[in-house]
């Protein structure tokens, strides 16, 4: 098992921790990774496009002219596709762009993003939160400390108070902080840097081994 240091908010090292291979240590598979983010990417559409057939434009009740005796050919309503202000021929309809990859290409996925990081020493370990009251300059005072760049991901415990530490964040741009059971695949390698909580790490790998 590979061993990381485990540091506080001012940057120092108090502990290690032993990260289990299975999880942080594993060869990463870019195919379950690429599934996983189209899903993800997917299920953010709106899917609200819509055109409006030939049925649903309004005007055209009575026909333009007669059948026969014109030379022009024949029709039926001056709303039909063919004609300006006509409807459209197979438009886009409200629909819903969302489907679901197995599970076992998820968790793959996951671990995949997650053995990555290590790879690129992007993955930080914190012993934990402790912010007295939610202030912006507090967190980015501890961000500095703790070297994490723009674009970091805070993964922490479920049962870890950091509600002032959130707050904080919140105004901090491209910083992200989310409960270990939240972490998904297009966070994770959307993400320059990613700091978790020790009780995340032992969260996250009792979910994922």
């Amino acid at each position: 098992m590979a061993k990381i240091d485990v540091i506080n908010q001012e940057g120092k090292v108090v502990s290690s921790l032993e990260l289990n291979d299975a999880v942080f240590g594993i060869e990463p598979n870019q195919q379950a990774l690429f599934d996983a983010l189209k899903m993800q990417l997917a299920g953010r559409r709106q899917g609200t496009a819509s055109t409006k057939g030939r049925s649903e434009v309004s005007g055209g009740g009575r026909k333009p002219y007669r059948q026969k005796g014109t030379g022009r050919a024949r029709q039926g309503s001056i709303r039909a596709t063919q004609f300006r202000g006509g409807g459209t021929v197979f438009g886009a309809t409200p629909r819903n762009y969302s489907y679901r990859i197995n599970k076992k290409v998820r968790r793959l996925a996951l671990k995949s993003a997650l053995s990555e990081k290590v790879a690129e020493t992007a993955l930080s370990v914190l012993d934990k939160f402790e912010v007295a009251e939610p202030k912006t300059k507090t967190f980015v005072s501890i961000m500095e400390a703790i070297q994490a760049p723009k674009k970091t991901l805070f993964v922490v415990g479920q049962n870890e108070d950091v509600q002032n530490a959130y707050l904080s964040s919140r105004n901090v741009p491209d910083c992200t902080m989310m409960r270990s059971d939240l972490i998904n695949v297009f966070d994770l390698v959307h993400a320059n840097k990613i700091v978790m909580t020790s009780a995340a790490v032992k969260e996250v790998e009792e979910a994922l081994a």
